[in-house]
C-alpha cells in the first residue's frame, strides 16, 4: 500500500510543473475581430468580417505545443458596410447561413515556427464541408494585466483557403473575361484573450 501511494505521489509530483503552465484563456470579442478579404473584379480586394464569434484557447507555456484553439463564429453576423451585399452573403449562394449557421476552428496541431510565431493545424468546417487549415501565427503576447485587474494576451493568425473547397460556388462572369468574385479568401484573426 505504502508503495502504492508513493507512485500516485511521484505521478502527480512529475504532473505539477506541466499543469502550472497550462491556462484557459477567453477570446474577448471586444478587442478581438474575425476579417476576411477577397478579389473583386479582378481589379480590387473587398475586405469583411463577422461580428460574433466565441472562442476559448489553452496555453501551455511549458511546452507551446501542447496548446489548443478553439473558436466558432457565427456566419449570420457577416459584416461588410454593404447591406445588400451582406444580405447576399448570407443566402444560399454563399454562407446559406439558414442551414448552416455557424463556423467552426478546432486546432489539432500546434508546431514552433520562429521566435514567437507558431503554425496552427486544424479542422475548420464551413458550409457543411470540414477540411484541415494551418493559421500562421504571432504570438501568443506575455502576460499583462488591464486596469481592471484582468489577465490578458493577444495572438495575430492568417492563413489562405480556396472557398470552393467549402461548397462556395458562386460567381458572374465579366464581359470582360474572369469573374465578379475572387477564389482565394485571406482570413485574419486578431486576437485579444483574457485569462479563465
Amino acid at each position: 500500500m505504502k508503495r502504492i501511494i508513493t507512485s500516485i505521489s511521484t505521478i502527480i509530483a512529475l504532473a505539477l510543473p506541466v499543469l502550472a503552465f497550462a491556462s484557459t484563456w477567453t477570446i474577448d470579442p471586444d478587442h478581438s475581430n474575425v476579417g476576411f478579404k477577397v478579389r473583386h473584379l479582378m481589379v480590387s480586394n473587398v475586405k469583411g468580417g463577422f461580428d460574433k464569434f466565441t472562442g476559448n484557447v489553452e496555453i501551455n507555456d511549458k511546452d507551446i505545443t501542447q496548446s489548443k484553439v478553439e473558436v466558432n463564429i457565427d456566419t449570420n453576423s457577416i459584416n461588410t458596410n454593404v447591406q445588400k451585399r451582406d444580405a447576399h452573403l448570407r443566402s444560399a449562394d454563399f454562407f446559406d447561413v439558414a442551414k448552416f449557421p455557424a463556423m467552426t476552428f478546432v486546432s489539432k496541431k500546434v508546431v514552433k515556427a520562429g521566435t514567437d510565431k507558431l503554425k496552427v493545424t486544424g479542422d475548420l468546417s464551413l458550409h457543411g464541408v470540414t477540411k484541415e487549415v494551418v493559421l500562421d501565427v504571432e504570438g501568443p503576447s506575455k502576460e499583462i494585466k488591464d486596469p481592471w485587474g484582468n489577465i490578458r494576451r493577444g495572438a495575430t493568425a492568417t492563413t489562405k483557403i480556396n472557398r470552393k473547397d467549402f461548397g462556395l460556388v458562386w460567381n458572374a462572369a465579366l464581359e470582360t473575361g474572369g469573374v465578379a468574385v475572387g477564389d482565394e479568401i485571406t482570413i485574419t484573426l486578431e486576437i485579444e484573450m483574457i485569462r479563465k
